[in-house]
């Protein structure tokens, strides 16, 4: 009749905790609710390791272990133990998440200039959020180990071996120590946060996902490119949101001398003026280099607030450029001169000068024409241009300052 009584009494231990529990997450997720909405949502998110916490220490507790044999006592006993460490962890863990969460969804909603500081805010947040949670995990995990007795005499021999020890542990754990020193480095130095826009290994892409271990960057075409956090430590990246978002983006053309560029001036600003995608903060139109073949660069710099803004506005600026330059002006399309030398036409196909009598040099030969009219010389500076493939290269820096709108 004892050991009955003593099977009752644990279910009623049982049962009244989770009554208890059960009470104070009405409370908080109730009437409390009401005045401080985040204490609501904690007790919502910790009702499920708080209900099994009250069970497996009320169990532990009132766990009738005299009405067993030793054997099945001491397993059991030890089982709760483990159970109890388990289910601790868990709720330690569901109560940080739960008390971080809403600053961390704060955070990600401020724009504007704040918004770097609380981007760089948030990431260290995490960061430390994960440290704290792999700790709390692996105290938990050592605290369960060590309540085996045979686990407890290799912890007294490695704590006697503790140099030793720790030296083949470093060695075997150099890589994850290493991101775990080169996230925390990240978080703090500011070199690189949560939404960051970055351009790695010829890679344009966004800082989606930052861990001890690695970062996850989504790409512009939706891809995820994945890199150990010890990379961004390790190797050169450009992030284009380091102080601020807004960025000056580019366009190129290669049109004919005979362009207006005034003109062209004047359309470029008045169409930034009705493009919404421009900050009005900074604009330019520039030729930036000539070329012997007939062509000059021209560049459009414009700012806009954003990476993705630049993007579509710098599309935006060539493809109305392009297409104002082939309806209003399309002698100013790229075009290739040939110098035909002053040759004239003598009725037979062939173009031939006043003095010259030999009827095969044609305009479409004129380093052959040069060739002949220097005694077989070859000019440099006219083949210079056929063989180099004639087409212009990419422009430099280019020098001027920059228009406000």
């Amino acid at each position: 009749m004892s050991a009955l009584w003593a099977w009752i009494t644990l279910a009623v231990v049982i049962g009244v905790s989770v009554v208890i529990v059960e009470g104070g997450r009405r409370l908080l997720a109730g009437r409390l609710a009401r005045h401080w909405p985040s204490v609501g949502r904690v007790a919502r998110r910790c009702a499920a390791p708080a209900f099994a916490f009250a069970a497996v220490v009320s169990a532990s507790t009132a766990m009738p272990y005299g009405h067993m044999s030793e054997h099945a006592g001491g397993l059991v006993g030890h089982l709760l133990h483990i159970a109890v460490i388990g289910v601790t962890t868990w709720l330690v863990l569901r109560i940080t998440y739960a008390l971080t969460d809403p600053p961390l969804a704060r955070l990600m909603r401020i724009e504007g200039e704040r918004n770097r500081r609380a981007r760089r805010a948030r990431t260290q947040m995490m960061l430390l959020r994960r440290i704290a949670a792999m700790v709390i995990v692996i105290l938990a995990v050592g605290a369960a180990l060590f309540t085996f007795p045979a686990v407890r005499a290799v912890g007294a021999g490695v704590l006697a071996s503790a140099g030793v020890a720790g030296l083949v542990v470093g060695i075997a754990a150099r890589p994850t120590l290493g991101n775990l020193l080169a996230g925390l480095q990240i978080a703090f130095s500011d070199a690189l946060r949560l939404d960051d826009v970055v351009v790695v290994q010829s890679q344009w892409g966004r800082v989606e996902e930052l861990t001890l271990s690695y970062v996850v960057v989504r790409l512009w075409d939706d891809r995820r490119l994945i890199l150990p956090v010890s990379y961004f430590t390790e190797q050169p990246f450009e992030n284009w949101t380091r102080h601020s978002s807004r960025v000056v983006g580019s366009v190129e053309l290669h049109v004919d001398w005979t362009v207006p560029i005034e003109e062209l001036r004047t359309e470029l600003y008045a169409m930034l003026q009705e493009n919404p995608l421009w900050d009005r903060r900074e604009w330019v139109l520039q030729a930036v280099d000539v070329r012997p073949n007939g062509l000059v660069t021209m560049r459009a710099l414009m700012s806009a607030a954003d990476s993705a803004s630049a993007w579509d506005l710098r599309c935006d600026v060539r493809e109305h450029l392009i297409a104002y330059i082939r309806e209003h002006h399309p002698e100013a399309l790229p075009r290739f001169r040939t110098d035909a030398g002053g040759l004239e036409d003598d009725g037979t196909g062939t173009r031939s000068g006043p003095d010259d009598g030999d009827a095969g040099v044609t305009a479409a030969d004129p380093v052959a024409r040069r060739r002949e009219m220097r005694g077989g010389e070859v000019d440099d500076h006219v083949r210079a241009p056929a063989e180099n493939g004639g087409g212009p290269e990419r422009a430099g820096s280019g020098a001027g300052s920059f228009r406000r709108g």
